[in-house]
């Protein structure tokens, strides 16, 4: 699959190795069962601090609830699968409430927008069973291929 993967960190308590977060992307694109994978071409990930997911939630989906993830897609005519906006603060707050660590709760959250880039939904029950499942194809990739984390959270 052709793919370039474009990091931007906005957070500054998070560092983000880019090279595992960009091989963690390409392992999701050959692991994944294929309706699981986004599209092929450039995928931006942009890690923020809580106020920004905000923000774009109530400026593009008229929400103004904080979230942990956001996804654009792409145009596929211009070779761009798509934008990924994830929140380093909600998953520091979560992480705890799902035995995770702030870092596997990210990348949880990166795994997520990437299966919605692939079109897999969770609004509906039925459709949220299919991104759990989903999600833990991704995790499971995660666990199998890392044992250092992708993000440091700073202390």
């Amino acid at each position: 699959m052709k793919r370039t993967t474009d990091i931007i960190n906005f957070c500054d308590f998070v560092k983000i190795d880019n090279k595992k977060l960009r091989k963690f992307i390409s392992l999701l694109d050959a692991e994944l069962p294929p309706e699981y994978r986004a599209p092929e071409g450039s995928l931006s990930i942009a890690i923020f601090d809580d106020p920004a997911p905000a923000k774009i939630h109530e400026d593009f989906m008229n929400n103004p609830a904080p979230t942990d993830v956001i996804t654009f897609d792409g145009d596929n005519t211009e070779d761009n699968a798509g934008e990924i906006c994830a929140s380093a603060e909600m998953a520091l707050k979560c992480a705890p409430k799902f035995a995770n660590t702030p870092s596997r709760e990210l990348s949880l959250y990166v795994a997520h927008g990437y299966l919605h880039l692939a079109g897999v939904d969770d609004i509906a029950e039925a459709d949220a069973k299919i991104m759990r499942y989903a999600e833990s194809l991704a995790l499971a990739i995660l666990d199998k291929h890392f044992r250092t984390q992708i993000f440091k959270f700073n202390d």
